[in-house]
C-alpha cells in the first residue's frame, strides 16, 4: 500500500513517531523544540493512540531538569517513555542522562540542536547543546532534513530498544525543526514492523516494581565504582551493529538506504567534506554541482556520531582523498578543535595505526566553523571550504559566512555562486510579525503540497520577538525533491505585506530578472508609483518584474479583519502566480480558514471567506513606465544624530544587513549600549491617536496603558513654546503641582504599533459627539512627518525634576519621562505598561535581573534595546541570566550592592576621622545617614555625592582612593528581579522562594500572563482551571497556584496583587514594595495575545478578571503588622460578575465551550467555585483583627 505523502515540518515529524511508539511523554516548552510537546499533547487530547492500541500520557513538568527526573521514574518503571527539548532545556537533563545510560535504560529523546546561551542568549540552531552530551554515555544520531527527522526518530526508537542505550536523536533547529517540506509519512503498519515487541516486553520486565523487587541507584565506594563504570563497553561496539541493522530493516520497509556514516561525491574525490546536520544537503548539493563540472569532491555524512563509527568512517573515504575539511557547527574555545574534527583525526590516526586506513597516506585535515547560532550556510559557503582545501597549505580552524577580522580566520567567499534550480519555483513574502503572513504561507506551501505532485519546501525567517518585525516566508515548489536548506535569494516572486518596508529593506535585491512583484499599498494602482522611493522603481524597471497592488489593509479593516492581511495577500498570491488552477486554490484556501478559524467560530470563518472573494476583486496590475520618476527615496536606518556605535552596528542590524558586520564591530564580552530603540523608528502603525487638548482632563491613563510609552504626558513652562511647530498642540496643565505651566499629550508616530488602548481606555469624551474622545484613532500616513517634527519638540522640552512630582499619584507618574521606551512587544502588550512604570519610579537608580521570556526578548533582543536613560544619564542597568535563577541572579545583585554600600560606608567613616577632611565632616555625616526614602532624598543625597566625589578625586588619602570607585553606592540601588509566571511559578520558583526567604531587600515582579508566553503559550502552573492552553488542549484540570498566599505565609514578605484596570493601586503597590526593606513580590494581571482576546480591550478583560473575582486586588504589608493593624489589604470588592463572563469573552476559555461543551460546562463550574472560595478565603483573611 503507498504511504501517504504529507506536508509538515521537522517537529511534526518526530512528534509523528514519539507519540506512536511511547507511553509517556513528559515535557516542558523550550524553543524550537516546543512544537512537538505540543503536537503529542493534542494527539492524545483528542484520543490519538499508538501503536499498542492505548493513548500516551503526556505531562508537563515545572523544568526540563524536572521533566528528564520524571522520563527517569518513568523508564525505571518499565514505561516506554520520552521527551523533547533544546538548549539550556537539554544542559538541565544531562545529570538524568549520566543516570539514564549507566543503567542502560532504552529511550530516545528528541531534541531540535540549539545554541547554548554564552555572551548573549540565540534562539536558534546549532550544536552546541548537543556536543555538551557526548559524554553521557547516550548513542547520538542526526537527521539532516524532515524526511529523516520521521525515518531517524523510528531507527532510533528500534535500536534503543535493541543495543539498550539511550539515543538522543537530534536536527538542526529552526532550519529543520520549522522547515516545512513534502514527506512520505510513515504508517503505523512501519513502525509496528520496526518495533519488536518481544524488546518491548522484555523492557518491562526490567521495571521496578514490589512483584519482584530489585535495588538501583546504589552509592558505590572506591574498591568497586571503577569496574562498574567498566561494565558498559561492550555496549558500544554492539550498538554500531544495531543501528546498521535497524537502517537496513528500514531500508526494506521503505527503500530509503541509511548508513551510520555515508558518502556522497565522486568515487575518486580528492577533496571531502565531512559534516552533520542540514548543512550536509547543502554540501551535497554543492558537491553534484561541482562534480558535473570535473571536480573530484566528495561529501561525507556523519549521521551515528555516538558510538563514533570509526571502521564505518574510514571505510567510506575514498582512497583517492588527500584533503579532508571537517565543519563543525559549534565552538569550543580553547580546545584544539571542535568535537567532530577531532573525532575525524583521532579515527583517521587511529585507523593508519591498525592498517585500516585505505588511503596512500595521511591526508590534510582542516577543521572549520559554519551556522552558529543559524547563521546561513549556502552552496557558495560550502564551495569555499573545498576551494581552501585547493591550496597547498589550506587554512586551519576557520569560521566560514561572515567577515573575522580580528585573527583573520575567516574564508572568503563568492555570494553569487549558486547551484541549480530548474524547475523550482522560488517566492519570497515580507511580512509583520503577527498580521497571519507566516501562518498563510504554512497553509500555502500543504495546499500546493498536498493538492499537486509537485515537491514542497517552506521555511519562515523571524526573530525571537512574536510580533512587529519583519518576518520572511521562503517557499520553494518543483517536480523533484528539494533539500535546499538555505535562504533564497533569487525569487520568482516576491511579495511585500507592509508598505512602509520599501523604504528600509531592499527586498528586490533578491528578485529574480522578470520576476513578479506583490506590494500590499494603501493608494491606488494609479498613485502608488509615485509613492515608492527611486531605489525600488529603478529594480523594478531594471529587472522587468511584473507589478502588482493590492490595499489589503483597508480592505481587512472592512471586513473587520484588524490587522489579520494574510488571507487577502495568500489569494492574491494564488491568483497572481497561477500554480494552481483559480478555483482549486479557492476551494483549498477556504477549507484552510475552516481548519485554522473553526474554533474561533462561524463569524470569523466567514469574515475570513470574504476577504478571499473580495481579494479576487481588488488585485491590480500597475503599469511600470520606462523611467524611474520618483523624488522619494530610502532613507538611512538610523538618524544621523544617532551616536557611533548606533550608526556603525546597530543601523545594518535594523536595515537587515547584519549578517555583513565584521566579528570587530561586535562588543566582545556581550555589553551593549542601552537607549537605542529610539532610533529604530519601525513605522508600523495604520493608526495612532490623535489629540484634542480641549476635552482632555489629564487624567493621564492614555499613557500608564500605552505599552510603547509612545504617547506621553509633559508639562513645562509655557515660554518654551517659542518656536514651536505650527501644529504641535498644548493646554494649561490642571495637575496641582504643575499648574501654570502648559501641558502636552504627543505621540511618537514612527514608534507607535497603532494598538488603540490609549483612546479606547481615553475617559474624556465629548458630550455633543459621542463617538469623538480627546484621543482618536486617525490614519496614520498623513500625519507621520508633522508628528514627528511636534514629537522631536516635545522631546527636546525640558524633564521635569521627579522630586517635584507626586509620584505615588496615577498623574504625577506619568509626568515622569519613562525610561523603557519603544519596545518590540505586541500591539497592546499587557506587561509592559508595569515595566514602564518602574522605569518611571525607580529606573534612574535600577538594577533589573531579567528571566528569560517575552520580558527578556522585547528587552533585550538586538537590534535596539527598550531600556533607556534621564537626560543625565542614569538608567536601569539590566542583565539577564537564564530562565530557571533569575531570583537568584538578582539576589546575588543585591548581595553585591550592599557589600559595596557597607563598604563604602566604613569608608566615610574613615574620612570622617581623617583630620584632612576635618572641614567635610558635617557633608561626610549627612552622607551615611541621609534618609533615601523618597524620590526628593534621593536626589538631594545625589548632589551630597557630587560634592564628596569632587573633594576625594585629588586626595591622596587611601580611604579617600578607595571610596571614589564605591561613591555612586552610597545613593540606594533598587533592586528587581523581572520575569513571567513560567519563571515564577515553575522553572525558577526553587529560587524564588529562597530569595524571599532571605529577608534580603530584593523586589520581584512577576508579570503574570497566566501562560508561557514566549514560548508559544503553553500552560504553566499560573495557568487557570478550564483554560485552553498549549500543554493543556483539553483545558487546564487544575487551580491555578496562589503563589501570593504562599508567600505570605513567611510572614515578612511584601506581596501585593495588581492590575492594570485599577492604575492608582498599581503604583502605591511598587512604591510601598520598593520602599518595604525587605523582600517584596507583585504579581501583576497581564492580558496576552495567547489569551484570544482583542487587545486593544485588554483593559477590559482586566476589569472583568478582578470584577468576577478571578485577580483579586491586594497588598500585604508586614510593617503594618507592627503596627497592629492586618497587613492584608483587599483592594477590590466582593465578585460583581460570574466567572464564566468573564472567562467567555476570551478564547482560551471560550474555545473548549465550541470542541466539548460537556467538559467545558464542568470545568466552568469548577472554576468558578475556585474563584469564589479564593476571594472568600481572601476577605476572611482581610478581616482578621490584628490589634491584640
Amino acid at each position: 500500500m503507498p504511504r501517504n505523502m504529507v506536508t509538515i515540518d521537522g517537529n511534526t515529524a518526530a512528534a509523528h513517531v514519539a507519540h506512536a511508539t511511547n507511553e509517556v511523554i513528559a515535557i516542558y516548552p523550550i524553543t524550537p523544540s516546543s512544537v512537538m510537546g505540543e503536537i503529542s499533547d493534542e494527539k492524545s487530547a483528542r484520543g490519538e493512540k499508538n501503536i499498542w492500541g492505548t493513548v500516551p500520557l503526556v505531562a508537563e513538568l515545572q523544568s526540563e531538569g524536572g521533566a528528564s527526573g520524571a522520563v527517569h521514574g518513568a523508564l525505571q518503571a518499565g514505561a516506554l517513555t520520552t521527551t523533547f527539548t533544546a538548549s539550556q532545556g537539554l544542559l538541565l537533563m544531562i545529570p538524568n542522562m549520566y543516570k539514564i545510560a549507566g543503567e542502560l535504560t532504552s529511550t530516545v529523546f528528541h531534541v531540535s540542536a540549539r545554541a547554548v546561551a554564552t555572551q548573549a542568549l540565540s534562539i536558534f540552531g546549532d550544536h552546541s547543546d548537543v556536543m555538551s552530551c557526548r559524554s553521557t554515555g547516550w548513542a547520538m544520531l542526526c537527521s539532516n532534513n524532515v524526511q529523516e527527522v520521521m525515518d531517524f526518530a523510528l531507527i532510533a526508537q528500534a535500536a534503543t530498544l535493541r543495543s539498550r542505550l539511550p539515543f538522543l536523536h537530534f536536527f538542526d533547529g529552526f532550519r529543520t525543526s520549522h522547515e516545512v517540506q513534502k514527506v512520505e509519512e510513515l504508517s503505523f503498519d512501519d513502525m509496528r514492523q520496526m518495533i519488536d515487541d518481544n524488546l518491548v516486553n522484555e523492557h518491562r520486565a526490567r521495571a521496578l516494581t514490589p512483584d519482584r523487587p530489585v535495588l538501583r541507584g546504589t552509592a558505590q565506594n572506591p574498591d568497586v565504582y571503577f569496574q562498574a563504570r567498566e561494565t558498559v563497553n561492550a555496549s558500544y561496539p554492539e550498538c554500531l551493529k544495531v543501528v546498521q541493522q535497524e537502517m537496513d530493516k528500514f531500508a526494506k520497509l521503505t527503500g530509503r538506504k541509511y548508513k551510520p556514516v555515508q558518502y556522497v561525491g565522486a568515487k575518486d574525490a580528492e577533496r571531502v567534506i565531512v559534516i552533520m546536520g542540514s548543512g550536509a544537503d547543502t554540501v551535497q548539493e554543492t558537491v553534484q554541482t561541482l562534480s558535473a563540472k570535473g571536480e573530484k569532491v566528495g561529501l561525507i555524512k556523519v549521521r551515528l556520531y555516538r558510538p563514533f563509527p570509526l571502521d564505518a568512517f574510514v571505510k567510506a573515504l575514498p582512497s583517492s582523498v588527500t584533503k579532508i575539511a571537517v565543519l563543525d557547527r559549534t565552538k569550543e574555545p580553547g580546545s584544539l578543535g571542535e568535537p567532530l574534527y577531532l573525532d575525524v583525526r583521532t579515527a583517521i590516526g587511529e585507523a593508519m595505526a591498525a592498517g585500516k586506513y585505505r588511503g596512500t597516506g595521511y591526508p590534510v585535515i582542516v577543521g572549520g566553523r559554519y551556522g552558529l547560532g543559524s547563521k546561513e550556510f549556502t552552496p557558495a559557503m560550502a564551495k569555499a571550504v573545498f576551494d581552501n582545501l585547493k591550496l597547498k597549505n589550506p587554512k586551519n580552524h576557520y569560521v566560514v559566512g561572515i567577515t573575522e577580522d580580528l585573527t583573520g580566520s575567516s574564508l572568503d567567499y563568492n555570494p553569487s555562486f549558486r547551484t541549480p534550480m530548474t524547475e523550482t519555483f522560488e517566492a519570497m513574502f515580507y511580512g509583520l510579525g503577527s498580521d497571519g503572513t507566516v501562518g498563510a504561507n504554512k497553509n500555502s506551501i500543504k495546499i500546493i503540497g498536498e493538492t499537486t505532485k509537485n515537491y514542497a519546501q517552506a521555511y519562515f525567517v523571524y526573530d525571537s520577538k512574536k510580533a512587529g518585525t519583519i518576518t520572511t516566508s521562503h517557499l520553494r515548489f518543483g517536480k523533484k525533491p528539494i533539500n535546499s536548506p538555505y535562504l533564497i535569494d533569487n525569487a520568482d516572486f516576491i511579495a511585500c505585506h507592509n508598505f512602509t518596508f520599501l523604504e528600509k529593506y531592499d527586498m528586490l535585491e533578491k528578485a529574480k530578472p522578470g520576476g513578479t512583484f506583490l506590494l500590499c499599498a494603501p493608494f491606488a494602482k494609479e498613485e502608488v508609483w509615485d509613492r515608492m522611493p527611486v531605489e525600488v522603481q529603478q529594480q523594478i524597471i531594471g529587472k522587468k518584474l511584473k507589478f502588482f497592488v493590492i490595499d489589503a489593509i483597508k480592505l481587512a479593516e472592512e471586513l473587520g479583519l484588524g490587522a489579520r492581511i494574510n488571507v487577502i495577500m495568500q489569494t492574491a498570491f494564488f491568483k497572481i502566480s497561477g500554480i494552481l488552477p483559480l478555483a482549486t486554490a479557492l476551494k483549498e484556501i477556504k477549507g484552510a480558514i475552516k481548519k485554522s478559524y473553526g474554533k474561533a467560530g462561524d463569524k470569523v470563518v466567514e469574515m475570513n471567506n470574504r476577504a478571499v472573494d473580495e481579494a479576487l476583486k481588488n488585485i491590480h496590475e500597475v503599469i511600470v513606465p520606462a523611467a524611474a520618476t520618483s523624488k522619494l527615496v530610502m532613507p538611512p536606518a538610523v538618524s544621523g544624530q544617532a551616536p557611533q556605535f548606533v550608526q556603525q552596528v546597530t543601523a545594518p542590524i535594523i536595515a537587515g544587513r547584519g549578517d555583513q558586520l565584521p566579528v570587530s564591530l561586535i562588543p566582545r564580552d556581550g555589553t551593549f549600549p542601552t537607549a537605542t530603540s529610539q532610533y529604530e523608528k519601525r513605522n508600523i502603525a495604520v493608526e495612532i491617536p490623535v489629540w484634542d487638548e480641549a476635552l482632555c482632563i489629564q487624567c493621564g491613563i492614555c499613557a500608564f496603558v500605552c505599552p510603547h510609552a509612545a504617547i506621553r504626558m509633559k508639562a513645562y513652562p509655557g515660554e518654551l513654546l517659542a518656536g514651536k511647530p505650527a501644529s504641535f498642540k498644548s493646554c494649561e496643565a490642571k495637575i496641582p503641582e504643575v499648574k501654570g505651566m502648559q501641558l502636552t499629550l504627543q505621540v511618537a508616530p514612527e514608534d507607535c504599533t497603532g494598538c488603540g488602548a490609549c483612546a479606547y481606555n481615553c475617559p474624556a469624551k465629548d458630550k455633543t459627539n459621542p463617538g469623538h474622545k480627546a484621543l482618536d484613532m486617525k490614519f496614520q500616513p498623513p500625519l507621520r512627518a508633522q508628528e514627528a517634527a511636534n514629537f522631536d519638540f516635545f522631546l527636546a522640552l525640558p524633564d521635569l525634576d521627579p522630586a517635584s512630582l507626586k509620584l505615588d499619584t496615577l498623574r504625577g507618574s506619568q509626568l515622569v519621562r519613562p525610561i523603557f521606551e519603544f519596545s518590540g512587544a505586541c500591539a497592546g502588550c499587557g506587561e509592559t505598561p508595569y515595566l514602564k512604570l518602574l522605569s518611571q519610579l525607580f529606573g534612574d537608580r535600577a538594577l533589573i535581573a531579567n528571566a528569560t521570556g517575552c520580558t527578556s526578548i522585547y528587552g533585550g533582543n538586538l537590534p535596539t534595546t527598550p531600556w533607556a536613560k534621564r537626560a543625565d544619564g542614569r538608567g536601569p542597568a539590566w542583565s539577564n541570566s537564564l530562565f530557571e535563577d533569575n531570583a537568584e541572579f538578582g539576589y546575588g545583585m543585591r548581595l553585591a550592592v550592599d557589600k559595596f554600600t557597607m563598604f563604602a560606608r566604613e569608608l566615610v567613616n574613615q574620612l570622617i576621622e581623617d583630620p584632612s577632611f576635618k572641614g567635610s565632616r558635617e557633608l561626610l555625616r549627612e552622607i551615611n545617614g541621609a534618609d533615601q526614602s523618597n524620590q526628593a532624598g534621593i536626589e538631594t543625597q545625589r548632589g551630597r555625592v557630587e560634592k564628596l566625589r569632587a573633594l576625594i578625586g585629588t586626595s591622596p588619602v587611601e580611604a579617600a582612593q578607595k571610596l571614589l570607585p564605591l561613591v555612586d553606592y552610597l545613593v540606594e540601588k533598587s533592586v528587581w528581579c523581572v520575569g513571567g509566571d513560567g519563571w515564577a511559578y515553575d522553572i525558577g520558583y526553587g529560587g524564588l522562594d529562597h530569595v524571599i526567604a532571605s529577608g534580603k531587600n530584593v523586589n520581584l515582579l512577576v508579570l503574570d500572563t497566566e501562560v508561557y508566553s514566549n514560548t508559544g503559550g503553553q500552560a504553566s502552573k499560573s495557568t487557570p482551571l478550564g483554560a485552553v492552553a498549549q500543554f493543556a488542549a483539553g483545558g487546564k484540570t487544575m487551580p491555578k497556584k496562589d503563589l501570593g498566599l504562599m508567600a505570605m505565609s513567611y510572614g515578612n514578605v511584601y506581596v501585593a496583587s495588581v492590575a492594570l484596570s485599577n492604575p492608582a493601586q498599581v503604583v502605591k503597590a511598587f512604591l510601598e514594595a520598593e520602599a518595604f526593606d525587605g523582600p517584596s513580590l507583585i504579581i501583576a494581571y497581564a492580558h496576552c495575545i495567547a489569551h484570544g482576546i482583542d487587545m486593544t480591550r485588554g483593559i477590559d478583560e482586566q476589569k472583568k478578571a478582578v470584577a468576577s473575582g478571578h485577580w483579586p486586588l491586594y497588598r500585604y504589608n508586614p510593617a503594618l503588622a507592627e503596627e497592629g493593624k492586618n497587613p492584608l489589604q483587599l483592594d477590590s470588592k466582593a465578585p460583581s460578575i460570574a466567572f464564566e463572563e468573564y472567562a467567555y469573552g476570551e478564547n482560551r476559555y471560550k474555545s473548549i465551550k465550541k470542541l466539548n461543551p460537556e467538559v467545558a460546562d464542568r470545568l466552568m463550574q469548577q472554576a468558578s467555585k475556585v474563584a469564589k472560595a479564593r476571594f472568600d478565603y481572601y476577605q476572611k483573611l482581610a478581616g482578621l483583627d490584628f490589634e491584640s
